[in-house]
């Protein structure tokens, strides 16, 4: 399986994905870091990832090449990331035909009905874990 994990700004959501993808996924898992900037790429590195990449080219020209995309909701939105996220970036995620596991965190003026205030980080990804365990979702 290969996963793209997409993050940007300080890359800290990006670098805990990564370190939970390591921990609970076989080791023959790759898994690539692209950041919307250096400092989230080299984070997510850090972390575990196999190999990184960094800026516009470099997502939407690996979007299509993996199996799955793993990040915050933000990563659909154009200019999301206090801008950092252009309109192509965007585009590439959402028209990948990879699977997108999206973490519904309301940061970007994107609200989802229904989810609940309280919903805490670690058990977004704890989520975002068991939906890649389980294939079918």
């Amino acid at each position: 399986m290969k996963i793209a994990v997409i993050d940007g700004q300080g890359g800290g959501i990006g670098k805990l994905i990564v370190e939970k993808l390591r921990k609970e996924l076989p080791g023959d898992t790759e898994i690539i870091a692209l950041g919307t900037n250096s400092l989230a790429t080299s984070g997510m590195i850090k972390a575990g990832a196999n190999e990184g990449a960094t800026g516009e080219n470099a997502i939407i020209y690996n979007a299509c090449r993996v199996d799955t995309i793993i990040g915050p909701l933000g990563i659909i939105a154009a200019n999301s990331m206090l801008g950092e996220l252009t309109p192509l970036m965007a585009r590439a995620i959402a028209e990948s035909p990879a699977r997108k596991v999206l973490l519904p965190l309301n940061r970007c003026n994107i609200k989802i009905a229904g989810m609940d205030k309280n919903v805490s980080f670690p058990h977004l990804l704890e989520t975002t874990i068991q939906t890649l365990k389980n294939k079918e979702s």
